[in-house]
């Protein structure tokens, strides 16, 4: 199949998942596990600026809406640090609509943008941009 090639190619990446939803950070980071990769997770952007100004991460993977700090004003925050701005980073949102991917696309400045629920072949495509 098309995204068993790409997961080939890609595979023992170090990546972060930041998601305040239990249930979409486990789903995401088994996904992300069992494609072999090595999958940090977090329920909050608490402490994730120092680990990516650290860490060799090859993506993270960020939830838009979070009670503490929305994954826009995250992602700009990230932009403006020097050490994290060429960070790759992928919205992982319920927000679907059209306007919604398109605003974190090229206004927020995402990478990439995926709805959820994640698919496997959705993220097998992304991870193959990285």
């Amino acid at each position: 199949m098309q995204y068993q090639k790409a997961e080939m190619r890609c595979n023992n990446m170090q990546i972060l998942v930041v998601d305040d939803s239990a249930v979409d950070r486990q789903f995401l980071s088994s996904l992300l596990e069992e494609m072999g990769h090595h999958v940090e997770a977090h329920d909050s952007t608490d402490g994730v600026v120092d680990k990516l100004s650290t860490g060799n991460y090859a993506c993270l993977f960020l939830d838009i809406v979070m009670p503490e700090q929305d994954g826009y004003k995250f992602l700009r925050e990230i932009r403006t640090n020097q050490e994290t701005a060429q960070q790759k980073v992928v919205f992982c949102s319920s927000k679907k609509t059209s306007v919604e991917v398109k605003y974190g696309l090229r206004r927020a400045g995402a990478n990439d943008y995926i709805t959820k629920p994640v698919s496997r072949e959705r993220l097998a495509e992304v991870l193959r941009k990285l």
